[in-house]
């Protein structure tokens, strides 16, 4: 009796272990597999081509110039190609020279582009130089309130939703949202964001409707609804079935919700055999990491760094590079250094986690806890910098507020990927 009773106690262990991989189970290879056939981008049309050819060295054609920008621009988020997305602002920096005529619009258009470029304060003084020609004010205000939300002025930034007020529009809700996770509603920021889903479903707009699914996928992501974040970056796929972005959050399920990591690499492979981003490569690195593969993590750590030194990236990579400096002793002054330069381009709570972090590694406790209690405590809920605070906090012997942080970081773990969850536990 006593060994039928072992080998049903083992049977039920299995059995829950199997039901529990179960319950984890959402994703289905049949239901992607069809969207990891790599295909070639075009970054050339009849289109483009006809409108690129009416620029000459003294030509005046504006609107060949507003029209040849989108394309390049098209063909960045298609590729990852950084020359794509210098070749537009080189249009659009001709457009505002030479007009008279759509002079805020194409000032807008340009900061945007610098906006994708992480040159924040250069697209605020263009904004500014929008809102005082005067037309096109909603959109404007619009564009002020994301270039504030990016620099931290945040109070400027309320105050430009605020002006835009409108719940029947797309570009008010999906900012609101964007406002609503910056302040920790999360409840809110998915009912904004749902609201301007329909919207784009109504209008049959498959821009907009790619814009919400992909961002609804990540909130849904934030908050554990992981089987809707699932369906929404199939339904991007089905709109784009080259779409990276969307394939990047399908991979993130398998890897940090489904712990399958080969399977997560695969789908990876697939992006970046057309597509040349260099976060991608640091994601499989991560994942290689976790594998305990140092030959393949480190051969897309190389390949990471080999694309950020491309200097047409400027800022861009800064925040990666400053995170993966933290975690390498002899680079702690590079990243000390880098971590005030972005502290001085966009002064956010991740800007000054980098920069307490590095306090600490360098040694100065003090100064790191000054940095979270002055710029940090209270004024972000991502998980990231949260982390930072709580190791700081550790430092310092505030170990009632780092168990706080611990508790809700817990909670995250999803967000944060599977190797932070051992460094949590021990905080």
């Amino acid at each position: 009796m006593k060994y039928i009773l072992l080998i049903f106690s083992a049977l039920l262990i299995f059995s829950c272990k199997d039901s529990d991989t179960a319950l984890k189970k959402i994703t289905d290879k049949d239901d992607y597999n069809q969207f990891l056939v790599s295909e070639k981008p075009k970054t050339t049309s009849k289109y483009f081509e006809l409108w690129n050819s009416k620029i000459k060295p003294d030509s005046i054609q504006l609107m060949s110039f507003g029209i040849v920008a989108g394309e390049y621009n098209t063909y960045f988020n298609e590729t990852g190609n950084i020359d794509f997305l210098k070749k537009s602002e080189q249009a659009l920096t001709k457009a505002v020279e030479k007009a008279n005529i759509g002079r805020s619009g194409f000032r807008r258009a340009l900061a945007r582009n610098y906006i994708s470029q992480h040159r924040f304060k250069e697209a605020l003084e263009l904004a500014e130089n929008a809102r005082e020609i005067g037309a096109g004010l909603t959109e404007t205000q619009s564009l002020l309130f994301d270039v504030h939300m990016e620099l931290g002025n945040y109070k400027l930034a309320k105050n430009y939703l605020d002006s835009i007020t409108d719940l029947s529009k797309f570009g008010y809700l999906i900012r609101a949202a964007k406002w609503n996770d910056y302040k920790g509603d999360l409840a809110s920021t998915i009912n904004y964001m749902e609201q301007a889903e329909k919207i784009a479903e109504n209008k049959k707009n498959k821009g907009l409707m790619l814009w919400s699914y992909t961002n609804l996928a990540d909130y849904y992501g934030h908050a554990g609804r992981i089987k809707d974040s699932y369906s929404n970056f199939l339904k991007s796929l089905a709109i784009d079935s080259q779409n990276a972005y969307a394939k990047k959050g399908i991979a993130w399920i398998v890897f940090s919700h489904e712990n399958n990591p080969k399977e997560a690499l695969r789908i990876l492979d697939s992006i970046t055999k057309n597509y040349d981003a260099p976060d991608y490569y640091l994601l499989k690195s991560e994942i290689a990491e976790f594998m305990g593969d140092e030959e393949n993590y480190a051969k897309n750590l190389d390949q990471y760094f080999l694309r950020v030194k491309n200097k047409k990236y400027g800022d861009m990579y800064n925040a990666y590079n400053i995170d993966l400096y933290l975690s390498d002793a002899n680079e702690i002054s590079n990243a000390f250094k880098l971590a005030e330069k972005e502290v001085a381009n966009r002064p956010t709570p991740e800007s000054y986690s980098f920069l307490a972090y590095s306090y600490l590694k360098l040694g100065e406790k003090q100064k790191a806890l000054n940095i979270v209690l002055n710029h940090i405590e209270g004024k972000t809920f991502e998980p990231a910098i949260l982390y930072n605070a709580a190791e700081i906090y550790k430092e310092n012997g505030s170990l009632e507020k780092t168990a706080e942080i611990k508790e809700e970081l817990l909670g995250a773990i999803y967000e944060l990927g599977p190797n932070m969850k051992n460094k949590i536990e021990a905080l």
